[in-house]
């Protein structure tokens, strides 16, 4: 008996694609967010992301096999990731989420995962 990953369950990758699509859509916009991406466009980050949610929830392993381990922390040290840009990048990933429709039980699970993953990445309490 073979399980269903997460990834499976919801999709696999149109429905991670929306989501990174969505969520890239809110950062174009934001002015907190958007200086964090310093590429001309939004298209690489876009797929980062959409690799390592794949990845995250049982999908392809192709963010590892590209980029080596996900290292997030390390990653986004750069930049300064405060409470605002926090609740910014939650908010975006809230409304992508939501624009999934996915049943309770699965939006729950993702939120919490995103919401956690959110927290983590905070490096400063500075303005």
């Amino acid at each position: 008996m073979s399980e269903v990953s997460f990834y499976d369950e919801v999709g696999g990758r149109p429905t991670f694609g929306k989501l990174a699509h969505a969520f890239y859509q809110g950062v174009a916009n934001d002015p907190v967010l958007r200086p964090m991406y310093p590429e001309e466009d939004l298209g690489p980050a876009e797929e980062r992301l959409l690799l390592f949610l794949e990845q995250y929830w049982g999908g392809p392993t192709t963010y590892s096999d590209t980029r080596g381990h996900p290292r997030l922390r390390l990653r986004h040290q750069p930049y300064k990731i405060n409470p605002d840009a926090r609740e910014r990048w939650l908010n975006h990933m809230t409304a992508a989420v939501d624009s999934l429709e996915l049943a309770p039980v699965q939006h729950e699970m993702m939120m919490d995962y995103l919401t956690r993953a959110a927290t983590a990445m905070v490096n400063t309490f500075d303005d």
